[in-house]
């Protein structure tokens, strides 16, 4: 890669100058949801589950599922919490341990609770199956062929199922794409973060970018059809100069998908980020002009952005489904699937059908003790209102495609848009008088320079906000 390609890559260019406007930035830059539901995860309340014979909440919602329009529309969700090692920036549930029998353990319950469930879903055809973590290639080739043989079992998988699996490069051999191709795997999805030596030093992941390039090389050999890359921008040393060079990689490797992360510092939450220094970090003009650097250069190498925070190549389906305003979000991120029935197995995970939102006990000693008293693991959970319902497709179709129609939503929610949303929508002012958004009598309409604030402009429209639980418990949105 030359340092004319460099140069090009931060040339002054007026798209991207509008997207990454300063003094919007400093003016906006304040925490928020990021909005993977509404309500978000934090407005669930504990749910009765003492009786072993009770109405289980999930199963309602998958018998009503099987009776729908939708029945052949089920995706799963199984969340692996295990990991080798531990990534100080790391803010997700997870167990880090090096004993491999542990797997074979969680293995039982998961499947337990997988039989528990199959029954309620008789009519539902699964037609994507995603694994994360926690670090899901935790689990050995036999391990994975054991759960997803229990799942087939379970329940009804559709003709063509999209299988998708998150891994750590540190820990796996290249013939493991090969395993996970043979069971039907097509969807990759990398932890990359940063490929620098000192910053992988100082989140403790250090890997070996040749290897990881291996890796692609090997799944595309074998199959796969989409390998998508995670980076994060602000971690401690980060420099402009030593991020181009992880930036350059993602040109070699060219992913289908790249996903850019804005690291969240919260030590008081989560305490291994209490190892990272403060002084190591970025300070927000510096993690501003990281950001800026990496939406330049990746847009300028042929991705497509997508959402806030992911991109693209023209040819792949999340690109194509962004074009056609098919683009939606889930708890996994931006997705092509419209469907609200994801249903969540495993420790933490979180269930979402139709109107009803269920997570599972996110300590594993709580989630194996209640799969043995009552064969469910349900601890949260919501069930929405119709507001919750309308206030989900808006804030959704903003956090997607930046624009709505008000004809086709009132029509879709037999509404009158702007009588309904009255509140809300004066609480756009500051954001119209900055010329961020347009609210016309036909559209509400995101304007370039407010795309990155766009979780800001969400919270005009989010009815929890201003209950005490949700405040303080969201990170930066850059």
């Amino acid at each position: 890669m030359t340092n004319s390609l460099f140069a090009k890559a931060n040339t002054t260019d007026p798209k991207i100058d509008a997207y990454f406007d300063q003094q919007v930035m400093r003016k906006y830059n304040t925490a928020g949801p990021r909005y993977t539901s509404y309500p978000t995860a934090v407005a669930f309340t504990e749910l009765d589950t003492a009786e072993p014979h009770q109405d289980i909440i999930i199963d309602k919602a998958l018998s009503q599922l099987s009776c729908s329009k939708d029945a052949q529309r089920l995706s799963l969700y199984m969340h692996v919490p295990f990991c080798h090692s531990l990534c100080y920036y790391c803010g997700c549930n997870k167990i880090v341990t090096r004993h491999a029998h542990k797997a074979d353990i969680y293995l039982d319950y998961l499947i337990k609770e997988i039989q528990a469930r199959g029954p309620a879903a008789k009519g539902c055809k699964v037609d994507s199956l995603h694994l994360g973590g926690g670090t899901p290639s935790f689990l050995n080739i036999a391990q994975l062929k054991r759960l997803l043989d229990a799942c087939k079992k379970a329940f009804e998988f559709a003709d063509k199922v999209e299988m998708s699996i998150e891994i750590d490069p540190r820990e796996i051999e290249l013939n493991y794409m090969d395993g996970l191709a043979k069971l039907g795997f097509s969807r990759l999805s990398i932890g990359v973060q940063d490929i620098d030596a000192k910053v992988q030093q100082s989140i403790n992941r250090t890997q070996s970018t040749a290897f990881i390039r291996a890796l692609i090389r090997r799944a595309r050999q074998v199959g796969f059809k989409s390998v998508n890359l995670d980076l994060i921008y602000g971690l401690p040393h980060q420099t402009e100069c030593s991020f181009q060079h992880t930036l350059e990689e993602m040109q070699i490797m060219r992913p289908d998908r790249i996903s850019l992360f804005s690291y969240a510092h919260m030590p008081q939450l989560f305490a291994a980020q209490r190892k990272i220094k403060d002084e190591w970090l970025p300070n927000a003009a510096n993690k501003f002009a990281l950001f800026r650097q990496a939406v330049a250069f990746l847009t300028q190498i042929g991705y497509d952005a997508v959402g806030m925070d992911h991109f693209a190549l023209p040819s792949d389906e999340l690109s194509i489904a962004k074009r056609e305003d098919r683009l939606f979000r889930n708890f996994q991120g931006y997705t092509t699937s419209a469907a609200h029935a994801t249903l969540g197995l495993g420790v933490s995970s979180i269930s979402s059908i139709n109107d009803v939102y269920v997570q599972n006990q996110k300590d594993l000693k709580a989630y194996y003790q209640q799969m043995d008293e009552v064969s469910h693991a349900q601890s949260k959970g919501l069930v929405m209102s119709k507001d919750d319902l309308i206030r989900r497709a808006l804030i959704h179709g903003l956090m997607c495609n930046f624009h709505i129609n008000k004809a086709t939503f009132s029509n879709a929610y037999d509404i009158d848009f702007d009588r309904y949303f009255e509140k809300s929508l004066s609480n756009l002012t500051t954001f119209i008088d900055d010329k961020l958004v347009t609210n016309s009598d036909e559209a509400i309409t995101i304007h370039d320079r407010g795309r990155l604030i766009v979780r800001n402009i969400c919270m005009s429209f989010d009815e929890y906000l201003d209950k005490p639980l949700h405040q303080m418990r969201y990170s930066r949105v850059i």
